[in-house]
């Protein structure tokens, strides 16, 4: 303990200026905190630019001289540091173990995850990162103290004397690299993203946006919702399973050569082969394919201003439920009948921190059996039903816990949140038993359904709201900007179990939406108007050139 308490005090000086406490800080965020972005800039350097390739600590570190001198003042400086450091070790973390970008969408992202997701990213690799690279120096900048000049005219030639210093760092670099910088920075657009600390503007933006700037004016659209009368006289009743980071890679259905689909294979599902999702993180996309918003058109701000299709649905008299087990529904069902599932609840498939998604199987068969018994009961007929089944699915990166043991198909898997450290083939098979699960839990579902086929006319859609990566090119999980976001992130499966009757009743040829969903390119635009279509709901909201169906009427 005193040999510790020794070596902390000789790298503690007694008093340091601003000025030098700014430097220090300055090259260390230059330095080390942006390692990432410099081994990205070094990989994209071509052949011969090997001295371009180590300027960007230099440049980096300029420009820290100059942006943390604004801080440099009593009361203001220690803090706004220590936040500086503690969230950037964090976020250089992140991006050095998989790779991703800490940009708007993610800070959204981040901001609405749920406790247990969060814990999950927990490991001894990250609180060791935080510890080293953020805690310790926190506690050096916290520990030294900062001598105040004796005069105001000192300290303020002292500090531009500062500034000018760091902008003449910039001003050389720029110089001499000016081009080698404005070729990188043309090519990969992205590259700004990744300086550390950009994260605190994202999160500063996100705030402002999410609880500071005027909403819009509500605007309720699809109250000209009605339902197109069916020739048995059977009510609907159609479920909607919304999968979680599922990519259309692994699925049998779409080509992949494991059988991760050994459930359902024989159930006459139709596999559409090419979906591209609305974003790369559930917070952008969740509300993005429930909106009539294009994915060029979305923004957050926009869709939560107007009802989405499930209100739209719900406008034309059916009773719409929403079941969530994945931590938040990203105000999707705002309007609706809403259940989220407590990981705390006392049902063994549940730990505490979340829950299997067969506990969704459990909740719409006691949903269906109690309206049964009510309409028994009232003597009134059953109503129209949609009820959407939020999945926690293959949500990483604690993927072992997205299914129970006995339902481990391939072996070995990796069993920890820090799957940087697993092999590409432990993450191959966890990730490909979460995809195997999760068809599981559609058999299930359409197990209940066709119990209630003699009553209602049943039908179960499946669509995933992002993708994943799972190493390729050195990235995991998911989020990255669209732009530059892998097909392993976009590309997501959608499934339909339609039997024959229900075609028929809708009005709908089966068999075209099969060939359909072989050929044709669709994404989370079309589900807005699909389900619309799919359902049977009229309204002029309802884009016939993104519904699926519209192709495929009978008459």
């Amino acid at each position: 303990m005193k040999l510790l308490t020794e070596t902390w005090s000789r790298i503690t000086p007694q008093s340091i200026s601003y000025e030098a406490m700014t430097g220090i800080i300055a090259v260390y965020f230059g330095l080390v905190l942006n390692f990432p972005i410099i081994r990205k800039i070094y990989q994209l350097s071509t052949e011969g630019h090997v001295l371009f390739s180590l300027t960007p600590a230099i440049l980096l570190s300029g420009c820290f001289m100059v942006i943390f001198s604004i801080f440099a003042f009593r009361f203001v400086y220690k803090p706004a540091m220590i936040v500086l450091i503690l969230s950037s070790s964090a976020a250089m973390y992140a991006m050095l173990q998989y790779n991703v970008i800490l940009d708007y969408s993610m800070i959204e992202n981040i901001f609405e995850t749920n406790s247990g997701e969060a814990i999950s990213y927990l490991s001894i690799n990250s609180v060791g990162y935080v510890l080293v690279f953020g805690i310790l120096p926190s506690v050096w900048v916290y520990r030294t103290n900062i001598a105040n000049q004796a005069s105001l005219s000192k300290a303020l030639f002292r500090r531009v004397g500062f500034v000018v210093l760091g902008l003449a760092v910039i001003g050389v670099m720029v110089l001499f690299f000016y081009k080698d910088y404005a070729s990188v920075g043309r090519n990969n657009q992205y590259l700004n993203k990744m300086i550390i600390p950009a994260h605190i503007y994202n999160t500063a933006k996100y705030i402002n946006q999410r609880f500071f700037s005027e909403k819009l004016t509500f605007n309720p659209i699809g109250q000209d919702a009605q339902l197109v009368p069916v020739a048995n006289g059977k009510p609907t009743l159609m479920v909607l399973v919304v999968g979680e980071t599922a990519r259309a890679q692994n699925m049998a259905y779409n080509g992949y050569q494991r059988n991760t689909n050994p459930y359902t294979e024989n159930l006459g599902i139709i596999a559409l082969q090419d979906v591209s999702s609305c974003g790369t993180a559930t917070a952008h996309s969740l509300p993005c394919m429930f909106s009539n918003l294009t994915r060029n058109d979305y923004s957050r701000k926009a869709a939560d201003a107007q009802n989405n299709v499930l209100d739209v649905i719900k406008a034309a008299g059916v009773e719409v439920t929403w079941f969530d087990n994945d931590g938040g529904d990203k105000a999707v069902g705002a309007r609706i009948n809403k259940i989220d599932i407590s990981p705390s609840e006392n049902n063994p498939l549940c730990d505490g921190l979340s829950c299997y998604d067969e506990i969704l199987i459990e909740k719409l068969t006691q949903k269906l059996q109690q309206d049964t018994q009510a309409s028994a009961a009232s003597g009134k007929g059953l109503a129209n039903q949609f009820i959407a089944l939020h999945t926690i699915g293959s949500h990483g990166p604690t993927y072992w816990q997205r299914y129970p043991a006995d339902k481990a198909s391939f072996t070995p898997a990796c069993s920890r949140s820090d799957i940087e450290n697993c092999s590409d083939q432990e993450i191959i098979n966890v990730y490909d038993n979460t995809i195997a699960y999760t068809d599981f839990v559609l058999a299930q579902t359409i197990k209940v359904l066709e119990q209630y086929q003699d009553k209602y006319n049943v039908a179960l859609v499946y669509l995933s709201d992002h993708g994943e990566s799972l190493g390729e090119s050195g990235m995991y999980l998911h989020g990255t900007p669209y732009s530059i976001a892998p097909s392993q992130q976009t590309h997501v499966p959608w499934l339909m179990w339609l039997p024959q009757d229900y075609t028929q009743a809708k009005g709908v040829d089966r068999e075209c939406l099969v060939e359909h969903a072989q050929t044709a390119s669709y994404s989370h635009d079309n589900l807005f108007h699909s389900l619309l279509g799919l359902y049977g709901v009229n309204t002029s909201v309802r884009d016939a050139a993104l519904d699926m169906t519209s192709r495929c009427k009978l008459n």
